[in-house]
């Protein structure tokens, strides 16, 4: 009985943390999650506030670093087949970056998205024989 109530109370928090997103919040994760895998293509600029200057850009379909610091940030691109290119830039007072989305993306603002690494759950084991 206990175990009921408890999957009923839960079932009721789902609902009240989902029902509290807007549409508008709903579309921001998915876009975040397709540019996180790749899906999406940016334009992101790391410029010079003091000299109006570019310092690096990167187009391509990159997912900005989710785990930076308040003074690193990272772009992970993919680049071909299983390919990818990281880059890294120390920000400072005076350097900072900005990133735009070129291409508009389709998202269902009714369809929450999850995504899943199979990587991220079966351990990759490297298993040796005897001959």
């Amino acid at each position: 009985m206990k175990k009921k109530i408890g999957m009923l109370i839960l079932g009721i928090a789902a609902i009240g943390i989902l029902g509290g997103c807007t549409e508008a919040d709903t579309v921001s994760q998915n876009l975040s999650k397709s540019a996180d895998s790749f899906e999406v293509q940016r334009k992101v600029v790391f410029f010079n506030g003091i000299t109006d200057r570019d310092l690096l850009v990167i187009e391509g379909l990159c997912a900005l670093g989710n785990g930076d610091t308040d003074l690193r940030m990272t772009v992970t691109c993919k680049v071909g087949e299983d390919e990818y290119k990281k880059h890294y830039l120390g920000l400072s007072d005076n350097v900072s970056f900005f990133a735009e989305q070129l291409d508009a993306k389709k998202e269902d603002p009714f369809h929450y998205k999850v995504i899943i690494r199979p990587e991220s759950i079966v351990p990759d084991i490297d298993l040796q024989t005897s001959n």
